[in-house]
């Protein structure tokens, strides 16, 4: 039987976040971590200075709860933008690969003058992608319900 929809069962809500200092950046790469999206999920705006993802987002919040409850671990479709991008760039994957999923290890701020910096997301597999940003500007909000992850185990690293 599969399980839907963990939102409506409580006081629980969807996380819908703003990142604008180093502080906030930490909690939403928490957040973000092993999150797993199609290289097709990926938009830059550069009229709108947007760059956008859909991730499908494992819910770390969750991790203790479902242990606890003897449950399925949970991942949720967020929407996950940079905002007040000046350009986007790429490393260790082809962006024309429609097919190819990435999966998130962190998310890291390199600050320039004046507010500006580059925003940048570690990828597995040694890929990144940058975006040079006049601010720090993230936001992510879940836009689905949470649903059982695929794998039936949370993301382990080595320690």
């Amino acid at each position: 039987m599969s399980r839907d929809a963990r939102f409506a069962d409580g006081g629980e809500a969807p996380l819908n976040l703003r990142a604008e200092s180093a502080e906030d950046l930490a909690v939403m790469a928490a957040l973000v971590q092993d999150a797993v999206l199609p290289v097709s999920e990926i938009r830059y705006e550069p009229k709108a200075r947007r760059l956008s993802m859909l991730l499908n987002r494992f819910r770390w919040e969750d991790k203790a709860r479902a242990e606890a409850e003897g449950r399925a671990y949970e991942r949720v479709q967020a929407l996950f933008v940079i905002s007040d991008v000046l350009k986007v760039a790429s490393q260790g994957f082809d962006r024309r690969d429609s097919d190819l999923v990435l999966s998130v290890l962190d998310i890291a701020f390199e600050p320039g003058e004046e507010g500006a910096g580059r925003v940048v997301l570690v990828l597995a597999g040694d890929g990144a992608l940058a975006a040079e940003v006049e601010c720090l500007a993230l936001d992510l909000r879940d836009v689905t319900r949470p649903y059982g992850a695929v794998s039936g185990q949370a993301p382990q690293h080595p320690e």
